[in-house]
């Protein structure tokens, strides 16, 4: 999401450093440390009360399911694989194989 690798990560050290001294940097980052555990506590709470809110009607309900790439992934593409299950590997997936530079898609007249 930040993608935030170790230079980046030290480059922001070295800044917080500068901005906030040797004396008050490790007082701020105690407070970040506090305020994440507080974020996370409320997030864990809100989910707590969404789901027993929803009650006994929903005892699968998978926060995960939220992300709409997820959502695609569970409602619509489970029914392509029920469709096909000769096309799907092992693992219950559709086979992934990666164009070569150049190659074009396969065309299928009945998908267009």
């Amino acid at each position: 999401m930040f993608d935030l690798s170790l230079p980046k990560l030290l480059i922001l050290a070295v800044l917080a450093l500068i901005v906030f001294g040797p004396k008050e940097l490790p007082k701020m980052a105690a407070q970040a440390g506090r305020a994440l555990r507080e974020l996370r506590r409320i997030a864990d709470g809100a989910k707590a009360d969404l789901r027993e809110s929803l009650g006994p009607e929903f005892p699968d309900f998978d926060f995960d399911d939220l992300n709409p790439r997820r959502f695609v992934q569970k409602h619509l593409l489970s029914d392509l694989d029920r469709d096909n299950p000769d096309r799907t590997d092992a693992s219950g997936r559709l086979p992934v194989t990666a164009l070569l530079p150049g190659e074009q898609p396969p065309y299928d007249a009945e998908a267009t």
